[in-house]
């Protein structure tokens, strides 16, 4: 067996020391950005290695391949998501329904810096499609949870139809913040109040 096929099957390393967990977290890390730049096709190991500031060797000790960072990428990006909508899950009772409007319409853009390699990831991907209906489904439950708190009556149809509603403001939002969608100075404001008013219309019938 060649030591390319040997690399293919070897699993990633799972570092046990406070100082191999923050290596793999800084490789992860510059992974990300790169994926995000450039794509994952056109990103490189070495490259990874040196905006990681690690030694090729280091990144090959707990990565075989540019297959297994992103294996590992793409997990990382699907549980900050979890974490974060069951962060939010664990507020919703707390917050107004204005407030949870303006969570919600700024979720995605805030944590984008942390899973903007997400859609590079997916996108290289044969089973890209399932992944992808996965991520719109772990989203529209997160939305669709956090309203539920809020609105306790709501019934769980019409919650995921609000949800998806509110998931692509969410995304308009995003687009319209890092200048990937038309936007000008005053339209973010506008798409915030506009999502405002839409969730206490939609959500006022429901509370308690």
């Amino acid at each position: 067996m060649d030591s390319n096929s040997s690399s293919k099957k070897r699993a990633p390393v799972q570092p046990s020391r406070a100082a191999g967990r923050q290596r793999v977290s800084d490789i992860l890390a510059a992974a990300s950005e790169l994926m995000a730049e450039r794509g994952y096709e056109a990103t490189t190991m070495a490259e990874i290695a040196l905006r990681a500031g690690a030694k090729i060797g280091s990144l090959y000790r707990f990565f075989p391949n540019k297959e297994a960072v992103a294996d590992a990428l793409l997990q990382q990006n699907i549980a900050v998501l979890n974490d974060e909508y069951s962060a939010l899950a664990q507020k919703a009772s707390e917050l107004s329904l204005e407030d949870l409007a303006d969570v919600l319409i700024d979720f995605l853009t805030v944590h984008y810096p942390r899973v903007k390699s997400l859609s590079a990831l997916m996108e290289a991907r044969t089973d890209r499609l399932e992944i992808r209906s996965r991520s719109r489904q772990q989203a529209l439950n997160g939305i669709a949870t956090a309203l539920t708190i809020a609105a306790p009556r709501l019934d769980n149809d019409t919650a995921k139809d609000i949800a998806a509603v509110t998931l692509n403001l969410m995304k308009v939002m995003r687009a319209m913040t890092t200048k990937d969608a038309p936007t000008t100075a005053g339209a973010t404001a506008e798409l915030r109040r506009m999502n405002r008013l839409y969730l206490l219309d939609r959500l006022t019938p429901y509370q308690k």
